[in-house]
């Protein structure tokens, strides 16, 4: 399969899995409902946020919803010339270009929250052991998993050329 329809099947997955399940909650959980599914391990947490990411921001005046879809706009801005770049035959490993995928389907579709909500829909509401982890999203599952592909992939290729450079010298 091609690269770049590989990468707009991610995207396209990613937005349709994040609309449907904020809808989802939306309309079968009360805003503010907590739901426990694994009792001190995992609740279904309705809330709407309209800070960033773990409610940092809510506070923030006026300035703060421009803010944060400009954010949004110039990390998609700087992440769709390199998943272009990345699709060419050769130039990126197929793990980069899923992690770039899954960072830009997460932006997407928290933007079009912000853009058409003013909030962002978190319902997915972990703990480990005395922590709360602040609740998210598909969206911010995403971001998540792509950003962990690309420190991989980083991690990958530097060993990769740590090999090749050792290799080099050995030769010589």
């Amino acid at each position: 399969m091609n690269a770049r329809v590989r990468a707009i099947l991610i995207i396209a997955g990613v937005g349709l899995l994040d609309r449907v399940s904020k809808a989802y909650i939306r309309v079968r959980v009360p805003e503010w409902e907590t739901i426990p599914v694994i009792r001190g391990f995992f609740n279904i947490d309705h809330t709407e946020n309209t800070g960033a990411a773990f409610g940092m921001l809510q506070s923030a005046s006026q300035w703060r919803p421009l803010l944060l879809i400009g954010i949004s706009v110039v990390v998609m801005s700087i992440i769709a010339p390199m998943l272009w770049a990345a699709a060419k035959p050769g130039s990126a490993s197929a793990l980069m270009q899923t992690g770039l995928a899954f960072v830009f389907g997460g932006a997407a579709g928290n933007l079009w929250d912000r853009l058409f909500r003013g909030s962002v829909t978190d319902f997915l509401q972990f703990f480990f052991g005395s922590y709360e982890f602040p609740s998210f999203n598909a969206a911010d599952s995403s971001i998540f998993v792509g950003a962990c592909l690309l420190l991989i992939d980083m991690w990958m290729t530097r060993k990769k050329e740590t090999r090749v450079r050792e290799s080099g010298v050995r030769s010589q």
